[in-house]
């Protein structure tokens, strides 16, 4: 069986957990820990443990759980927040009393395993509460993940409040690795604070798998402004160095005018532009398709069909058929 790496956090890794974890793939899942925002920010200060947020999200994506259970462990408790209104999720509470049980967070993940019956691997990306920090183009120096992203600036640098050891567990599962992915979700506070630990950048230029970048579908106020899919693979170069992305699946098909216009006003995003040309000029291969979905009026990565395009990929395999992996919805 395969083995894939797969880097992100929170909405955008889960969304391709969720496609991904139908094929026979052996699947290992990192996940940032600096998410300072609402109810995991706020537990983060009370207990002094790394974010739990996308952790738990990634979890209940890649275990096959009952649609009660599911609801039991999303369900947000309201009033006990000691600082902040926020009302705290089951599964967060779980995680972070498990941490205060147990002593660490990877012993808390595994009990959590145990008592959900959840198969695959989950690894936080270290186990110490670390902050991130960025300097804005206009000088700024912002502390938190959260807070840089409300800031929507340009963002000319990020780095950590300090150094870290990173999960242990990442450098076998990387040196082992057939495909290493670094999942869609916002490019500066998702996917590169995992190149932030040098020593995991290392591991990763170092491991013969292949490098696949899913590029997201809309660009981010502040962060990727104007971003074409070959100008977010040349940020993530710059931090992986020599031996770089070596494949990105990318949108290339046309999002509908009135969608464009809602998050345009909405939210100041747009599509990104699928500049093949360029990737290919920059010596990367190029996965263009129409990889998106609508769910409850937003966009989203398809999640079967993204992981129909990374499997075909790692297997080489011309003979697999989309048409009747469809029919697995």
């Amino acid at each position: 069986m395969k083995k894939v790496v797969i880097f992100g956090g929170g909405t955008g890794m889960s969304q391709i957990l969720k496609g991904l974890k139908l094929f026979p793939l052996d699947i290992t899942a990192v996940v940032s820990v600096c998410d300072s925002g609402r109810s995991t920010g706020a537990l983060r200060e009370i207990f002094d443990i790394p974010a739990v947020g996308d952790l738990t999200k990634v979890l209940m994506t890649i275990g096959d759980l009952p649609e009660e259970t599911k609801t039991l462990l999303n369900y947000r408790i309201k009033g006990l927040a000691a600082k902040g209104d926020y009302n705290h999720s089951v599964k967060n509470l779980l995680i972070a009393s498990l941490i205060d049980i147990y002593g660490s967070l990877d012993q808390a993940i595994a009990v959590f395993n145990t008592i959900f019956n959840i198969k695959g691997s989950v690894f936080p990306l270290t186990e110490e509460s670390v902050e991130l920090v960025a300097k804005m183009h206009d000088g700024e120096v912002i502390v938190g993940e959260d807070e840089i992203t409300e800031a929507m600036k340009k963002i000319d640098s990020i780095w950590y409040d300090r150094h870290f050891n990173a999960n242990p567990r990442i450098f076998d599962a990387v040196k082992d690795a057939d495909l290493i992915i670094f999942s869609p979700g916002s490019l500066y506070t998702s996917v590169l604070p995992h190149l932030m630990s040098p020593e995991v950048t290392e591991a990763i230029k170092n491991s013969k798998a292949k490098k696949l970048y899913i590029c997201n579908l809309i660009t981010q106020p502040g962060e990727t402004i104007g971003f074409s899919v070959s100008d977010h693979v040349k940020l993530l170069n710059k931090y992986l160095g020599t031996g770089g992305i070596d494949v990105v699946i990318a949108n290339k098909a046309k999002i509908s005018k009135k969608l464009s216009e809602k998050y345009e006003t909405r939210e100041q995003k747009h599509p990104v532009v699928y500049d093949e040309a360029k990737l290919k000029n920059m010596g990367i291969e190029a996965i263009g398709d129409k990889i998106f979905t609508i769910e409850e009026n937003y966009i989203r990565h398809d999640s079967l069909k993204t992981a129909y395009l990374i499997f075909s990929y790692l297997m080489e395999d011309e003979k697999w058929h989309l048409p009747l992996l469809l029919k697995m919805r």
